[in-house]
């Protein structure tokens, strides 16, 4: 058993994986921030104070139930945790938090997170608080991990979900009247930012697994690198990231609020961050020499810019979202940033 990496406390915080959190809530943060932007640049009409207030209640639920979710994760994997490198450390495997603790915790803060959307926001965004939970274990965790290679893709499901719970703690309880309102009374944006995440998890994930695939393969994990072969996972990350390319051409923003000129703003930043993050997926080349953390260079080099890529898209969609001349700057600065590191990365090469 390795030294654990945390005790006491900040052990019960690894055990919700704050790091992980962190991107998916900013992500929640965002779609707050674009439902209540765009209502403003439609109705001339924005409480700050509110805005902030549901800002607050989403990153504190998200935090709870995506938290929980993770320390049943934990629990549940305790078994095969201590065999892998990569998770040998964490709280129940080293020891820190019992299996049975980390359980019980991990419930406990889920439904603490439910209860507390369904108190200080709606229904709905509890519901798909809910559901995230229930997806994560149930069918990612304790189903599709360890019987089938898709286990990333469809359990990729409860990691889109935080814009959507966004989204919905951001619709006035008045307003849920709407026609099905569980699925956000049909309203585009919204599925267009769980597809960004749905539709980017794969080639984000596969591209660390593609050498880690021996631990992987050690626990009985049936991730796609080992049990597929490098060249299909690699075919299956690329038509991954020609999906992303593909959905910035559909019509998402609402032209009525950012009109013709934030709607061809935002394609053209879909586009153009989605042609990078792909280049990086032809880049990848599972022959060349490991670096000294045992990872291969073009691989990681993709797995790091894709973290890019999802920040930089959902910063895109508030500042399209907000004005449409910032959102044409934006696209400026992008392809600068852009050109400034392929010419960085060229020269390190």
């Amino acid at each position: 058993m390795r030294e654990p990496e945390t005790t006491g406390i900040r052990a019960y915080v690894a055990l919700m994986k704050p790091r992980v959190l962190i991107l998916l809530q900013i992500t929640a943060l965002c779609a707050v921030l674009i439902h209540d932007a765009l209502e403003w640049r439609l109705t001339g009409e924005w409480e700050l104070l509110q805005t902030g207030q549901i800002m607050f209640v989403v990153i504190i639920g998200g935090l709870l139930t995506a938290g929980g979710a993770n320390s049943i994760n934990m629990w549940y994997d305790s078994d095969i945790d201590p065999e892998m490198s990569r998770t040998d450390r964490r709280p129940v495997p080293s020891g820190a938090v019992s299996p049975e603790n980390a359980l019980w915790f991990g419930i406990s803060i889920s439904i603490l997170g439910v209860a507390w959307f369904m108190a200080m926001t709606n229904p709905v965004a509890a519901f798909w608080s809910g559901f995230s939970v229930l997806f994560y274990v149930l069918i990612y965790t304790m189903w599709l991990k360890r019987t089938s290679t898709q286990n990333i893709v469809i359990g990729g499901i409860a990691g889109a979900t935080p814009p959507i719970i966004g989204w919905a703690a951001a619709i006035p309880s008045s307003e849920l009247s709407i026609s099905n309102p569980f699925f956000l009374g049909g309203q585009p944006l919204p599925w267009l930012m769980f597809a960004l995440i749905f539709l980017w998890t794969p080639p984000h994930f596969w591209a660390l697994a593609l050498f880690r695939s021996s631990e992987y393969e050690k626990v009985g994990v049936p991730m796609m690198p080992w049990v597929k072969g490098a060249d299909r996972t690699l075919l299956e990350m690329k038509i991954y990231g020609l999906l992303l390319i593909a959905i910035s051409a559909v019509p998402w923003m609402d032209t009525n609020a950012v009109g013709t000129e934030g709607a061809v703003a935002w394609t053209a930043i879909a586009m153009i961050l989605g042609v990078w993050y792909f280049r990086t997926l032809l880049m990848i080349d599972v022959n060349e020499n490991l670096d000294e953390k045992g990872r291969i260079p073009s691989a990681f080099n993709s797995f790091r810019i894709s973290l890019y890529y999802l920040a930089l898209m959902f910063i895109g969609l508030v500042i399209c979202a907000l004005n449409t001349i910032a959102s044409i700057v934006y696209l400026v600065i992008l392809v600068m940033m852009i050109i400034r590191n392929e010419v960085k990365t060229n020269q390190d090469a």
